[in-house]
């Protein structure tokens, strides 16, 4: 395995480097430096990203660079060209991510709600399932156990609906209150 180091560069211009098999996890990157000889000279561009959150994805990817698990998780996806979606098959994917939540990943994702969804904006631009999924999995636990309206006082969210039209849709939906 290489350690050759490649340079980042994120979107307000900070440079960081990072060693070519922690950032491999990057469908993204491991897609560019497929097209190189070797390291590329120049930093590659990443305008999707800012420095904070590109050095949260580096840690992360630092933490689970050894990690068979995940790194498989990550290329059964990534190495399949013809994958195509299917429901099943990432169901799986996403439980056996969710099912190995470590105390790690708690702590981790212990962060704003800002942070959190710039994580899961650059899991997916960078391609990184693990850590998609488990931001995901951070927000959605965010909204476990809460009513319509915390869950809108917890993400700002304010209501498009009329009172009468918001009425017609409990209604309407009633039906999942027994679930």
């Amino acid at each position: 395995m290489s350690s050759n180091i490649i340079k980042l560069q994120s979107s307000e211009g900070s440079i960081l480097e990072v060693s070519q098999d922690v950032i491999k996890q990057s469908k993204l990157i491991k897609s560019l430096l497929a097209d190189c000889d070797g390291p590329p000279n120049e930093a590659i561009p990443l305008p999707n990203v800012n420095g904070p959150i590109l050095a949260r994805v580096i840690e992360f990817c630092k933490h689970y660079q050894n990690d068979p698990q995940r790194l498989a998780m990550n290329s059964s996806l990534s190495n399949n060209k013809s994958f195509e979606f299917n429901e099943e098959y990432d169901d799986i994917n996403v439980q056996r991510t969710i099912e190995n939540v470590t105390e790690w990943d708690h702590e981790f994702f212990k962060v704003d709600q800002g942070t959190l969804f710039d994580l899961i904006l650059a899991a997916n631009y960078l391609g990184i399932p693990p850590l998609l999924d488990l931001a995901c999995y951070s927000v959605a636990n965010m909204m476990k156990g809460k009513s319509v309206e915390e869950i809108r006082s917890t993400f700002n969210i304010k209501s498009d609906f009329t009172p009468e039209e918001e009425e017609m849709v409990i209604r309407d939906n009633s039906w999942c209150k027994d679930l």
